[in-house]
């Protein structure tokens, strides 16, 4: 697979976005990370949903070392970060204008992770049925 390394460092480096971010909200919660205290219920959820965050980057970091096989769970995540892409673009009808964290959010979740994934097909599409 021509660029297999740099697609896994890419993988890699992309991956720290989900590891951090969902580690450090399920850690902090919301409250620590935003300074405004929420309901339990909204805390609650916003771990829960961090810890989901969280694991989205340890999947794609397991997938690294056999990228070029790993073709179905790079889709499928990539699937799960878009669709959370497009829930945070309703956001946007709600809190306007969007803060930085919330545009850069979205370039990784909308323009990043498919571009990545589309990569990753076309790299690998000649190596395996199954990639």
């Amino acid at each position: 697979m021509k660029h297999k390394r740099l697609l896994q460092s890419i993988i890699a480096l992309c991956s720290l976005v989900p590891l951090s971010a969902g580690g450090t909200g399920m850690i902090l919660g919301p409250w620590m990370m935003q300074g405004a205290a929420v309901a339990p219920g909204l805390e609650s959820h916003f771990r829960y949903l961090s810890g989901l965050l969280f694991a989205i980057g340890v999947a794609y970091v397991t997938a690294i070392p056999r990228i070029e096989t790993q073709g179905m769970r790079i889709y499928l995540l990539t699937g799960l970060v878009v669709m959370g892409g497009i829930g945070r673009v309703f956001s946007l009808s709600v809190i306007w204008p969007p803060s930085n964290s919330v545009i850069a959010a979205l370039a990784m979740e909308l323009l990043v992770a498919p571009a990545v994934a589309l990569w990753h097909y076309r790299a690998t599409r000649s190596v395996s049925p199954n990639a």
